[in-house]
């Protein structure tokens, strides 16, 4: 099947990493080479869609050069090696400004690395630049920021989704092949999904958050965007700072595909198509379960209470002494975050370890749990109401609604670019047992060639 491009496509649109890591390695492109063809490629799209925030030629040739010299001394620090990869503005770089998305840090430039930008460093790659997040991480859509909205680089007028917004633009589009994002109730597979590239959430823990900006610390994740799953895992073990484990001896798959109905409406033509690329993927593996549909509300309530009063946390003080620097948007979700009392959050925190030990039963029965990634394809910048087949429903609830009971529990899970629906990418997510990462992203490796068509 020929691969279909999105209106605003790279020199990295579907390229993978292993075929450019062996092509710096034959010595038939250089670091600096695809440095700048990262570089043009950000010139000629970003004006358009707006997915890089701060770009700094010099800075990210600079580095391209010492991977070409590691190269010609011999030295091979991995599959990363040269690779241009975009970083999210939440995660701390001290050679890039850094704003977290937001007035109250325009200009800020950390003194120090995430430990997460670190070791993607001493792999070798490239930071090119940093890319847009919705402003402090604190809103699924990714077009309230500082630095405005992130475009969807098969509509323009259209959301990436978020708040890793740039970073899905940024793959999805091919100006760069890999990107870091963050996720706390969805921020990493949202994008995904509604740009048309793989995003996988790890379990919880298992990427350090040291020197990225806490959202809701016992929901954050770091985690990679990429073309290609094996891109993702190879990026992952940079982050996690091991080798992914060979996996047991194989045996059949057993799949639960999660009822429609368990975490809200769906769009019937997207969930036709994600349905349909489910049954290739797990043929009669996949079985229908309806083991969420009495916990689902439940889990949606405990992870609001937690973010909510996590968040506020973070942000008390600013809220006290400069309102007016947030997006209104923001600032009003932190003004309902600020009413969480402090017996609800621990109820939520009980609750939230329920939750967990219900899933590590439901994995007794299931190797993987699949779904939507998200409900509806992407909708217009700024739109805040959506029609799902006879309700009109709130967009940022819609495309949270598949996503966040997995940050809840911290379980891993992957967004998998599925085909199209009316022209605009859809996603399917694919979720494993607790601390699982390795079987997920090996299982997915094997199983998963990107499907390119769709209505």
């Amino acid at each position: 099947m020929s691969l279909v491009k999105p209106t605003h496509a790279g020199y990295f649109f579907g390229q993978s990493i292993i075929t450019l890591a062996a092509r710096l390695r034959a010595g038939s492109v250089t670091s600096v080479e695809l440095t700048q063809a990262a570089l043009d490629s950000i010139e000629r799209l970003n004006p358009v869609l707006n997915a890089f925030v701060h770009v700094d030629a010099a800075v990210a040739l600079a580095q391209a050069r010492k991977a070409d010299a590691l190269f010609a001394q011999g030295q091979d620090l991995g599959p990363l090696q040269g690779m241009p990869i975009a970083v999210k503005d939440n995660i701390d770089t001290f050679d890039y400004i850094t704003t977290y998305g937001s007035a109250h840090f325009d200009r800020f430039k950390p003194s120090h690395d995430a430990l997460c930008v670190q070791r993607v460093r001493e792999a070798g790659a490239v930071i090119i630049g940093k890319t847009l997040t919705h402003e402090f991480a604190y809103g699924p859509t990714g077009d309230r920021s500082l630095q405005g909205a992130a475009r969807n680089p098969w509509d323009a007028r259209c959301i990436t989704g978020g708040s890793s917004a740039g970073s899905a633009a940024a793959v999805a589009s091919g100006m760069v092949p890999l990107a870091l994002g963050t996720d706390t109730g969805g921020s990493i597979r949202i994008p995904a999904a509604l740009c048309g590239t793989v995003g996988f959430k790890p379990s919880f823990a298992s990427v350090p958050l040291d020197g990225v900006f806490p959202l809701a610390s016992s929901l954050d994740h770091v985690g990679p965007i990429a073309n290609h799953v094996e891109d993702a895992r190879l990026l992952f073990e940079v982050l996690a700072g091991r080798a992914c484990q060979p996996a047991a001896t194989p045996r059949a798959l057993r799949v639960g595909w999660i009822t429609c109905a368990s975490f809200g409406p769906v769009d019937a033509e997207l969930h036709q198509q994600v349905y349909q690329a489910a049954q290739q993927l797990f043929g009669e593996a996949l079985q229908e379960t309806d083991a969420l549909q009495k916990i689902a509300a439940g889990m949606k309530d405990t992870l609001q209470t937690l973010q909510r009063a996590e968040a506020f946390a973070v942000h008390a003080e600013r809220m006290r002494d400069a309102p007016h620097k947030f997006d209104q948007e923001v600032r009003e979700r932190l003004e309902v975050s600020s009413e969480v009392r402090g017996w609800q959050y621990i109820r939520a925190q009980a609750s939230q370890a329920q939750y967990k030990a219900a899933m590590a039963r439901l994995f007794e029965d299931y190797d993987l749990l699949v779904s939507p990634t998200v409900p509806i394809t992407a909708t217009q910048v700024n739109a805040r109401q959506v029609r799902v087949g006879e309700q009109d429903i709130d967009v940022r609830a819609a495309v949270l609604s598949h996503t966040s009971a997995w940050n809840l529990t911290g379980l891993p899970s992957i967004s998998l670019p599925v085909g199209h629906v009316r022209g605009m990418p859809v996603g399917l997510q694919v979720i494993g047992a607790a601390g699982a990462d390795d079987h997920l992203l090996q299982v997915m490796s094997q199983l998963f060639v990107p499907i390119t068509g769709g209505g």
